[in-house]
């Protein structure tokens, strides 16, 4: 069982749900992910694989089985905050023949700075991550002036 997540300490958390179209996940992904982890930069605090057949049945693929034995390394570590209920709704948002890669990770790089937030009673109002495509538009933009 992995150590209790102490609310007062933790960083920032975040859940990414990375589309694998066609159902082409190589496992390119888990090596990347373990150095983030390994370094301390994130902590997986939980993970899922999520997939939808040609025929519209969906499944969520276990750590160890084929598609994901590189993430197996991260079941040890994981706390089972997403649901049945929440791996369904990815799943039935999903194409026939794709899949998905669902984390949830905290973002321990921040943890310093989300406690001094908390203890000056701050809060996020809002926080937007700005995709891949638009900051490559606006760096050929730049390039064009």
């Amino acid at each position: 069982m992995p150590a209790t997540l102490d609310a007062t300490v933790v960083g920032p958390v975040d859940v990414a749900v990375i589309l694998f179209e066609g159902n082409k996940f190589n496992g390119e992904v888990a090596p990347a992910l373990a150095d983030l982890n390994d370094s301390g930069t994130v902590r997986i605090i939980d993970f899922a694989f999520v997939r939808k057949e040609a025929d519209g049945s969906a499944s969520v693929v276990e750590a160890g089985e084929k598609e994901v034995v590189e993430l197996s390394d991260f079941h040890a570590s994981q706390y089972d905050l997403l649901s049945e209920e929440d791996l369904a709704m990815i799943a039935d948002g999903l194409d026939a023949g794709s899949s998905a890669l669902v984390i949830v990770w905290e973002n321990t790089w921040a943890s310093r700075l989300a406690e001094a937030i908390r203890a000056s009673h701050g809060r996020l109002l809002s926080q937007d991550r700005i995709p891949h495509e638009d900051v490559m538009r606006a760096i050929a933009a730049l390039d064009q002036k």
